[in-house]
């Protein structure tokens, strides 16, 4: 594996594109202290070695719209790589983990446009694959943290201020039409690196930068897309990823909810089927953590029973976003819930 060296500025800088990932070098200089150029050029280090990267993801009005999904894997021994390979090319499998061996060997997060396409790729894509022994399906009924509301929390709060960064919330989606090819050829460029700039844009949707202002307004308005920038392991401090089953009575799942939105080391909270009701993965400093971490959320929340806990061994793909062994960026395979 290659040395990483990273600096307080590389965090920092991180942090700031986690709040607002698209903004020009020269807003952020500012409240970084440091130039415009020495930005760019830090990210440039930074993406080119696959230790950050921003790219687009569904936004609030997917959660609504479209259907996702938590699917736990089992499969024969020895197997569990090659089929983690495999299953990075489809394009439903957003997120693919190889899991501490219990109740999964792989743990996915799919994507699909609507519940139909979700249950081929499940029954048609999925289930003949060789190897595979058996699969749980956990349908998320409703999402209320997704992974680009985590934060790195390296900017001090003078910092933040001048970021403008407030709560992670945003706009109420507006109601869009129907994607064109315009908007769908900004989508897949956007996946790829959310960073690129209007007359970058322009080019590759054939179209000019005042239009393709104008779409990227009306898509991050209505909720259809959202930037996020994701980190390696080493810039997020090799995180141990936990991903806990739950059952609350469904009086408590607000409360629960909210709950688990307010941990700094919360990445996602879902609503579920099955027996579990209560879907959450938190990024935590050791597995001695684990225990920890759940004790204080039981003390806190009487009525939470938690059913099961999934610990993630490697990522292998995210949202996306081909990850090697120490977590780096090394390609992209789009997803395409739009």
């Amino acid at each position: 594996m290659r040395e990483t060296v990273i600096s307080e500025l590389d965090l920092a800088l991180v942090n700031a594109l986690q709040l607002r990932p698209r903004a020009a070098w020269a807003e952020l200089a500012t409240a970084l202290g440091v130039t415009a150029s020495t930005l760019a050029r830090r990210w440039d280090r930074l993406s080119d070695e696959g230790l950050a990267w921003v790219s687009a993801t569904p936004g609030r009005e997917f959660s609504r719209t479209r259907c996702s999904a938590f699917v736990l894997v089992r499969c024969r021994p020895g197997t569990r790589r090659r089929l983690a390979e495999r299953l990075c090319s489809f394009e439903e499998a957003a997120t693919i983990e190889l899991t501490a061996p219990g109740s999964a060997d792989l743990l996915l997060d799919v994507l699909a446009p609507d519940l139909p396409a979700l249950g081929r790729f499940l029954t048609e894509d999925l289930e003949p694959l060789p190897d595979l022994v058996s699969v749980d399906c956990l349908f998320a009924t409703s999402l209320y943290v997704e992974g680009s509301r985590w934060r790195l929390r390296s900017l001090d709060p003078a910092q933040l201020t001048a970021l403008g960064a407030g709560g992670p919330g945003g706009p109420e989606a507006v109601p869009t039409t129907g994607l064109d090819a315009v908007d769908r050829a900004l989508l897949d460029a956007l996946v790829r690196d959310g960073r690129l700039g209007l007359a970058a844009l322009a080019a590759r949707a054939d179209s000019s930068p005042a239009t393709v202002r104008r779409r990227l307004r009306r898509l991050t308005d209505s909720g259809v897309l959202t930037f996020r920038c994701d980190l390696a392991d080493p810039l997020a401090g090799r995180p141990v990823p936990v991903s806990l089953l739950g059952r609350a009575p469904a009086r408590d799942t607000a409360a629960v909810h909210r709950t688990l939105a307010a941990l700094p080391e919360c990445r996602l909270v879902a609503a579920v089927t099955g027996a579990a009701n209560i879907f959450t993965t938190l990024w935590v400093h050791d597995l001695g953590d684990i225990q920890r971490r759940e004790t204080a959320l039981c003390a806190r929340l009487p009525s939470l029973t938690v059913t099961d806990r999934i610990v993630g061994l490697r990522t292998v793909k995210r949202m996306g976003h081909l990850l090697a062994e120490d977590g780096r960026r090394t390609g992209v395979r789009p997803i395409r819930p739009w």
